[in-house]
């Protein structure tokens, strides 16, 4: 396992937990708004965290931290996550999942084998503009579709959450993904930020705290638990 990054602690990006996070490199989407290019793309050229330099890391943290959050890129392409994360829980620790929800069958066997203890996927628009949105043009939603259907169905702690930028959504957008994901356990609204490391060129715009509110409530008729991050 190739780690790419390693924040030792974190009270933000497991809720109600106190962390660490794991970054992997690589990303089998291309959004354009994407914040971190370098990671994305995995150049191989970063110095890489050895996986045992890691874990004992993570030994010295018991009692300290409660679990470990493993994100990307998109982890889903490392071939031992499964190794990964249960050595994670066999040392006590929880785990938490960040995916970009492409890989449905895998998460499904991830979540059967007890491996995770939540999950946060990203739902990146409306299935018609999800191809433009992950710089992937005709791209079929049916993985999407389907981890969205596995989460729901499954007893786990989850979340999706949607980073919402100007130029790739507007009202139509909303009113679909809320449709689309209706009854979830949790659903977050994410404030574009421009790192000024973005994979794509063109510039790129946040919504306004006021609009952010608006969608937020909207969204509100269809799944009572939205929450709003970065306004």
């Amino acid at each position: 396992m190739r780690i790419s990054g390693l924040q030792k602690m974190t009270l933000l990006d497991y809720p109600g937990k106190v962390a660490c996070t794991v970054f992997f490199g690589g990303c089998n989407f291309r959004c354009p708004y994407c914040h971190n290019a370098d990671l994305v793309f995995d150049s191989g050229l970063e110095p890489f965290i050895a996986e045992e330099e890691f874990f004992t890391f993570l030994s010295k943290r018991k009692g300290f931290l409660d679990g470990v959050c493993i994100t990307g890129g998109e982890p889903m392409l490392q071939k031992d996550l499964e190794a990964f994360m249960g050595r994670i829980k066999e040392q006590g620790f929880l785990v938490k999942l960040d995916t970009n929800g492409s890989f449905p069958d895998r998460l499904e066997k991830i979540l059967d084998a007890k491996l995770v203890d939540y999950v946060a996927m990203d739902i990146k628009n409306s299935k018609r503009k999800y191809g433009m949105t992950i710089g992937i043009p005709k791209y079929d939603t049916t993985p999407i579709e389907k981890s969205v259907e596995i989460l729901k169905k499954s007893t786990i702690p989850y979340e999706f959450r949607t980073t919402l930028v100007r130029e790739y959504h507007d009202l139509e957008d909303i009113i679909h993904m809320g449709t689309w994901l209706a009854g979830c356990r949790s659903y977050h609204l994410q404030t574009f930020v421009d790192s000024g490391n973005l994979i794509g060129k063109q510039e790129l715009h946040p919504f306004g705290k006021e609009e952010m509110e608006q969608f937020a409530n909207l969204l509100k008729t269809y799944t009572k638990a939205i929450y709003t991050r970065g306004i």
